[in-house]
């Protein structure tokens, strides 16, 4: 079966993954890594419909998040420590209008180091900590529509849809970048996966009672 599961911020995605393993006492897979700091919708698949895993995963995906500009950290998010600031200019409805039709459409994306990706068998945010970077190649990856707001000065409320591999992180950090800054994201909630929506995700507590009912 496949289920659309709310992962709560300051949670790992394998953490989910353990706690239903342990709830079912069945094979289970998830559709894609959320970043702890993130919340939002993970689509598990238990027992067999874990094969159904490699088709959901390739869905587009609608993001939230927050980006805090005129800092820049090593995790391109606030988990990170702070390894650069620059000053924000003025940014204008125009300018984020430009910014984000500038965006949308196809455009080649590096890998940030803080990610669940593996090279040689090793996750690439293990190597980030023991600082060692690894040059990836970029990634052909697809914005489908991207809105901007300014929420204050220093702050961008964005709301993306994109192909499935897109780093929001990656993404956000070149936002910034356009506007002549540096920036980091301070929050992110999946708010779809496919057809898998939010506002019909359930959280553990509530799976664990249906499953035992």
């Amino acid at each position: 079966m496949i289920f659309n599961i709310y992962k709560p911020k300051d949670f790992s995605s394998f953490s989910l993954v353990k706690k239903v393993k342990r709830i079912t006492r069945e094979k289970v897979g998830h559709s894609g890594t959320l970043d702890p700091f993130a919340d939002g919708v993970l689509v598990l698949g238990v027992g067999k419909s874990t094969k159904k895993l490699s088709n959901i995963i390739q869905f587009d995906k609608i993001y939230e998040g927050v980006i805090k500009l005129g800092e820049k950290t090593d995790s391109m998010d606030l988990t990170g420590n702070i390894i650069e600031k620059k000053k924000v200019s003025k940014i204008t409805s125009k300018s984020l209008k430009n910014c984000s039709d500038k965006f949308v459409g196809e455009y080649l994306q590096r890998t940030p180091m803080y990610s669940a990706r593996k090279i040689n068998g090793v996750r690439l945010y293990k190597l980030a900590r023991k600082n060692i970077e690894i040059k990836t190649n970029p990634k052909l990856i697809k914005i489908k529509s991207l809105n901007i707001q300014k929420i204050n000065e220093k702050s961008l409320k964005i709301v993306v849809e994109c192909s499935s591999g897109t780093y929001i992180r990656v993404l956000a950090e070149d936002i910034a970048h356009y506007f002549g800054t540096v920036g980091h994201l301070i929050s992110l909630t999946r708010l779809s996966v496919g057809d898998y929506s939010l506002n019909e995700s359930i959280t553990i507590e509530h799976f664990e009672e249906t499953w035992k009912s």
